[in-house]
């Protein structure tokens, strides 16, 4: 290519500027659209050739209108959704383009809930019963068949929001009944008790070349409903949860068809019988400062990975995977009472980064020791507890 290649990145949220620089270093324009209150927010300028805003409640068909009209006087390869709220719009823009990069379908096994465990059923991996939230007397004989409790989830959001508990049938019923027409937007599943996990890893050509497996402290559902200490480690990669979680991710993700780029997925180890469970998957970085953590225990920052996946496409170059290694880190964070929380008293040798967010309390620590890392985590949950962690009410809808 004569040119340089330009690559649209779509961003809802101020996220991925680790992505922005490194793809502007590999010789790519870029050009950021974002939503109108992020338009001065701190994006990483110097990597940014063109940035175009769009409403602030966009929707996909909006998106696509700006893109037409960057179209008319820039040549656009590529598209990339930086939060997992953008991904249908950059798969519609592809479409609409026929640009490469996962179209509307394949996108829909990232995004949507239901879709993604049909697939991941089809293929043999463990998922608890569920159903869509489409045809009643279906539902009815489901949750006869079943046994409680359940979830009502919706099938296109993410971190746990816009949840419900549902514990006897008439639960359901009220529930559909306040959510109207927008019903077939969720799904049933049931409710496994147990402990959460997620794996991290970069895909090129359909061949997983990392993998990192990590165990969260409380589930994430737990804390966005009831507020609490955030923390997640990475598991002694030695370990059976761990090669266990790594052989159900290998096997997972070439069955919702990922080629190339970065995932985050998310496994229950179930109380009653030891059994993994999928529960759902995402064509993107892990949020809570997941990009740190692995960046900590691997050295590879998978904002920047990612990056470079999508110029070695843009450019027609081959890829490799950046020089790594195996080190272990944790993470706690927690919403904090005060806006400026002192964590002085913080002193360990293992302490690697702190939180800079107001009103937030947060560490990572790294060690080439496991029990370490777990020791430290675990004591600086419950300091956290007392020294700063505050709880709003869960919100209905994503924030940025």
């Amino acid at each position: 290519m004569s040119r340089k290649p330009t690559v649209v990145c779509i961003a809802s949220y101020e996220k991925g500027l680790a992505f922005l620089q490194q793809m502007a270093a590999e010789g790519c324009t870029v050009v950021l659209l974002t939503a109108h209150k992020l338009r001065d927010a701190a994006w990483p300028w110097d990597a940014i050739t063109e940035t175009h805003t769009f409403s602030d409640t966009a929707e996909p068909a909006e998106v696509l209108e700006l893109v037409m009209k960057i179209s008319r006087h820039t040549h656009i390869d590529r598209v990339v959704a930086l939060d997992e709220f953008d991904l249908e719009a950059a798969a519609l823009v592809r479409e609409e383009m026929r640009l490469p990069g996962m179209g509307q379908s394949t996108t829909r096994h990232f995004r949507d809930k239901l879709a993604m465990r049909v697939c991941a059923q089809a293929a043999g991996i463990p998922v608890p019963e569920f159903i869509g939230a489409l045809n009643h007397e279906d539902m009815h004989h489901y949750m006869a068949s079943t046994q409680g409790p359940w979830l009502l989830k919706p099938r296109t959001s993410a971190a746990a929001i816009g949840i419900r508990s549902i514990y006897q049938e008439q639960d359901l019923w009220n529930a559909l009944d306040e959510l109207g027409d927008r019903q077939t937007g969720f799904l049933l599943e049931r409710f496994i008790p147990g402990r959460v996990f997620h794996v991290n890893s970069c895909i090129w050509n359909r061949q997983v070349l990392l993998q990192a497996a990590h165990g969260y402290g409380a589930p994430p559902m737990s804390l966005m409903q009831s507020g609490g200490v955030f923390t997640t480690r990475t598991l002694d990669r030695d370990s059976d949860d761990a090669a266990a979680l790594r052989a159900l991710d290998a096997e997972l993700l070439p069955a919702l068809g990922m080629v190339s780029g970065v995932t985050h997925s998310e496994f229950i180890r179930a109380d009653e019988d030891g059994s993994f469970y999928f529960l759902e998957t995402a064509a993107r970085v892990g949020g809570a400062y997941i990009a740190e953590l692995l960046e900590f225990s691997t050295g590879i920052n998978p904002w920047r990975e990612w990056a470079r996946m999508e110029a070695a496409m843009a450019l027609g170059h081959s890829y490799t995977l950046s020089p790594h290694f195996e080190s272990y880190a944790g993470s706690v964070i927690t919403l904090a009472r005060q806006e400026q929380p002192d964590l002085s008293a913080y002193d360990d040798a293992e302490i690697v980064f702190r939180l800079p967010k107001h009103h937030h309390a947060g560490l990572i620590v790294r060690s080439n020791s496991v029990e370490r890392v777990e020791d430290l985590l675990e004591d600086y949950r419950d300091r956290f507890m007392q020294d700063f962690c505050a709880s709003m009410p869960a919100p209905d809808r994503p924030t940025s």
